[in-house]
């Protein structure tokens, strides 16, 4: 295998990036001699040059069907490759065509489902797995028969800007803006911020700039609460959930980084989305789920958290 090119495929969003890393890590074992690419969006680019898995990461400028040099600067880019094989992690309709931008002439090695791949995840009820199954069984279809964990060991990043002092709890309380259905509500998340507070334990707010209504509500009404809304970086994240004594949030990116990183989390799901399907993998992850996640209590939350 020395001297192949591989193409690793993965655009987002968080949580998906974050459940492939083991991916990531079972190509890299099984190419290791590779000189690998990985294609990605630009939000996560920088986090994965960090890994040590890939020799190159490419940003994917994502064009849209009415760009059609956007287009063609992306097929040659991808023909000038060279892959002999590619792993399309992303496995959507756009990184499927993508396997078609390579002709006319060679293509290389696919394993994905774009229609031609030569290692084809030839599995009709693929879509009712969860994800990290999803894509063992993809890359064992494909060769690759041992897949480890989704693991984050290899992030490192200096937290001591934020003072933070033990004990302390990350809350997630933010979400797809246009998925108010998979948020617990503020007023909830206020209530637990308050009652920690009131034991000693600082609630530390986690967030990108949407969720800013939310995170500064909690903060207004938990003089304790640290509000880090849009300030920290996905590898202060992991960082953080190192150190943190249990964490809270949402069906939403960060709470894969945090679980992942080994954090006790509870993880609140309604019948928006199906943990079944998507759930946060980690050594203590407590799934709870209500139809309607105004129906969830804040004293099932807090014993869920298991502080005392």
């Amino acid at each position: 295998m020395t001297g192949q090119r591989i193409l690793v495929i993965k655009l987002g969003a968080l949580g998906d990036v974050a459940q492939a890393t083991g991916p990531f890590a079972a190509i890299r074992a099984h190419h290791p001699d590779a000189h690998i690419t990985l294609l990605t969006s630009s939000a996560y680019a920088g986090f994965l040059e960090q890994s040590g898995w890939f020799d190159e990461v490419w940003i994917d400028e994502r064009p849209s069907w009415k760009d059609p040099r956007g287009w063609f600067r992306l097929r040659l880019r991808l023909r000038r490759g060279r892959f002999d094989r590619a792993y399309d992690l992303q496995t959507s309709d756009r990184s499927s065509l993508y396997f078609q931008l390579m002709l006319p002439g060679r293509r290389p090695e696919w394993s994905g489902i774009a229609r031609g791949a030569s290692h084809k995840h030839a599995n009709g009820g693929r879509d009712d797995m969860h994800t990290i199954d999803r894509q063992a069984e993809q890359l064992a279809m494909a060769g690759l028969d041992t897949v480890p964990p989704p693991s984050l060991d290899w992030v490192a990043a200096d937290t001591s800007r934020f003072a933070l002092t033990a004990p302390y709890v990350l809350f997630v309380p933010g979400g797809s803006a246009h998925r108010p259905e998979k948020r617990w509500p503020v007023g909830s998340f206020t209530e637990l911020a308050r009652r920690l507070a009131a034991c000693g334990v600082t609630p530390v707010l986690i967030g990108a700039g949407p969720d800013a209504h939310a995170t500064g509500t909690i903060d207004s009404f938990c003089d304790a609460a640290r509000d880090l809304t849009a300030d920290t970086s996905f590898a202060e994240i992991v960082a953080l959930a190192r150190g943190a004594a249990s964490a809270v949030g949402n069906d939403t990116g960060p709470m894969h980084l945090i679980t992942i990183a080994g954090c006790p989390s509870v993880v609140l799901y309604s019948q928006a989305s199906d943990p079944a399907l998507c759930a946060q993998k980690g050594v203590d992850v407590t799934i709870l789920r209500h139809d309607l996640l105004s129906e969830l209590s804040v004293d099932e939350v807090e014993a869920a958290l298991k502080l005392d």
